[in-house]
């Protein structure tokens, strides 16, 4: 990119392919960002996770993970909703599907805008790029607060001014050295709405994640029976949990998502309980192609459909649990059996 602002071509470029924002810093990360990675594995906190402990060296240094790289694009994708992301809640006989799941999946239109970028960096000045979104061992959210997309919030997801706490992240790291942008204040201020609003109580402190009592965590990467303690503080929740993000001041300059394939699918908005718990694999299958609820496969998506008709006090869907008493898969079957002898002990009260 010799002879002209690398920042200015890459930001016009980026904006132009749909990013809705975009900073830069250095491919590096401070002590503070790894002290709180390795206090998080230490207390046992990461679950299920064992992948953020296998590479945690890597992900607290960007140059473990690739040595040549000097600068970090980082980009943000808003997936803002349209209408009030908890309404659902209100509503036991429906099941709670995480705003960003409820259509189609990040990781594949992220990764494919990136690509583009990419590209285009590459075209213009032959540096080398990777690009990376989620899955690899890279601390999306301190590289976003360095770069200046925002602050990592109390709930410790990224926080921006524009934006609200709706934004998917995605990384370029470039040979290319970039001068960065300036890092973004904590503007948090004594707010605490999100600390107090989780059901779980799986904030230890400000800026601290319990994930092992979190709901997405328990909801998405949980393997097995989920704890009997925290069944029913989950309420209807059956993929994520969207609760500390929602109540986050900031959203109220968020602008809903501009992006068509972001944007809710009428029939995740409120998915009846009752229709999920008759799915099959084929079925499941089916109603869930391109989209990240998918991963989950049948067996762990309807343990949670159970967790909820056990929460919903709804006896019209005991049937629909009872059918599962005998299913083949253990853990399908025990949440069953909780959820029929929830509505049973609801009734008799």
């Amino acid at each position: 990119m010799a002879g002209a602002d690398p920042k200015k071509l890459i930001r016009d470029k980026a904006l132009a392919l749909g990013f809705d924002a975009v900073g830069f810093c250095r491919a590096e990360l401070g002590p503070e960002a790894r002290a709180r990675l390795r206090d998080f594995l230490q207390a046992g906190q990461h679950g299920d996770m064992g992948w953020l402990a296998e590479r945690a060296e890597q992900r607290g240094h960007p140059q473990a993970l690739w040595p040549e790289a000097r600068s970090v694009v980082a980009l943000g994708l808003s997936y803002a909703p349209e209408d009030e992301p908890l309404a659902v809640l209100a509503q036991p006989d429906r099941g709670a599907v995480s705003v960003y799941a409820r259509n189609r999946d990040y990781h594949d239109i992220v990764k494919g805008m990136l690509k583009h970028l990419a590209q285009f960096i590459v075209s213009r000045g032959g540096e080398q790029v990777k690009v990376f979104v989620d899955t690899a061992p890279v601390m999306e959210k301190p590289l976003a607060a360095h770069a200046g997309l925002g602050w990592q919030g109390k709930h410790t997801n990224l926080v921006s001014r524009a934006h609200g706490s709706w934004l998917f992240l995605g990384e370029i790291y470039t040979t290319l050295d970039i001068a960065p942008d300036p890092p973004h204040a904590d503007r948090c201020g004594s707010c605490v709405r999100c600390q107090q609003v989780c059901p779980t109580h799986a904030f230890p402190a400000p800026y601290r994640l319990d994930a092992t009592r979190c709901i997405s965590y328990l909801t998405i990467e949980h393997h097995g029976p989920i704890p009997v303690e925290l069944r029913p503080l989950m309420g209807n929740r059956i993929y994520g949990c969207d609760d500390c993000l929602a109540v986050c001041p900031w959203n109220r300059f968020a602008r809903a998502t501009p992006h068509d394939k972001l944007r809710a699918r009428p029939d995740l908005a409120a998915p009846r309980l009752a229709e999920l718990a008759g799915l099959d694999d084929a079925a499941f299958r089916r109603m869930f192609a391109g989209s990240p609820v998918k991963r989950l496969g049948r067996n762990r998506f309807v343990r949670n459909v159970l967790n909820a008709i056990g929460n919903s006090a709804d006896p019209t869907l005991r049937p629909a649990a009872a059918r599962l008493t005998g299913d083949p898969d253990p853990v399908v079957a025990e949440a069953a059996q909780w959820a029929v002898a929830r509505l049973e002990d609801g009734a008799e009260r």
